[in-house]
């Protein structure tokens, strides 16, 4: 694992994830925005684990605001973690990949890089781009046993959401269950998205192999068009 934060917090995750997976967790600081860390990550995780089969890149930057009130350093940060990253990771392990014959790369994008929306230039601007980077690379390992998909997710509870939720809780003086509801309710939404942690399981599966060069919605049926809220009947079917 990688990324930025409290040092306590970030060992009190690493060590719940290795108690609870059985699994070797190593947790490598690097700043994404800066390539020379990338390279410094990619070779210390190498000489920890020998070898980097799978790669995940769902690191995100994320500023909001009209594209003419957009600053250019927000847009710089947001274009080298939520893109060159992604690039520079893949370019730095295929190496590695290639020789072993097998790999598997998920590159997290959004349902906002299928459609567009206000205030989100950067976001929306890098989100497709990772579609479309994920297709290139699935074009230069076809017949091999390396794959490269993107997820396309709507609103997840991470942390982004939940500061969101907090802060939603404050301002208009309700509880968490009822901020909860408002964000959603602001995104059209009833319920988080839950199921790209077993879809990335399936995509680095055996079972996944043929799959590569997707972009996935993950999304509620947002980007299909249906409406987000949906009222099942109970009765089983005569």
């Amino acid at each position: 694992m990688t990324g930025l934060g409290d040092p306590g917090e970030i060992e009190q995750r690493r060590t719940a994830i290795e108690q609870s997976s059985g699994s070797q967790v190593a947790f490598i600081p690097a700043d994404l925005r800066e390539p020379t860390a990338i390279s410094g990550l990619v070779a210390a995780s190498y000489d920890r684990f020998g070898s980097i089969d799978i790669l995940v890149n769902n690191a995100v930057s994320r500023h909001v605001a009209a594209v003419e009130n957009f600053a250019p350093d927000d847009w710089d940060q947001d274009l080298a973690v939520n893109l060159s990253a992604a690039f520079h990771l893949i370019r730095l392990t295929m190496r590695g990949m290639r020789r072993a014959d097998w790999g598997r790369i998920i590159n997290l994008s959004s349902n906002l890089g299928l459609f567009g929306a206000p205030n989100r230039v950067s976001y929306v601007t890098t989100k497709t781009a990772l579609i479309g980077l994920t297709r290139a690379i699935a074009t230069e390992t076809a017949g091999t046993n390396i794959t490269c998909n993107a997820l396309c997710p709507s609103s997840m509870l991470g942390e982004n959401a939940e500061r969101l939720i907090q802060q939603i809780a404050r301002e208009d003086g309700i509880s968490r269950e009822a901020a909860v509801k408002a964000f959603l309710a602001r995104r059209n939404r009833d319920r988080f998205v839950t199921t790209v942690p077993a879809l990335i399981l399936f995509l680095c599966s055996e079972e996944g192999k043929d799959m590569t060069g997707t972009a996935i919605p993950v999304d509620l049926g947002s980007t299909a068009g249906q409406p987000a809220s949906v009222t099942y009947s109970d009765r089983q079917p005569q």
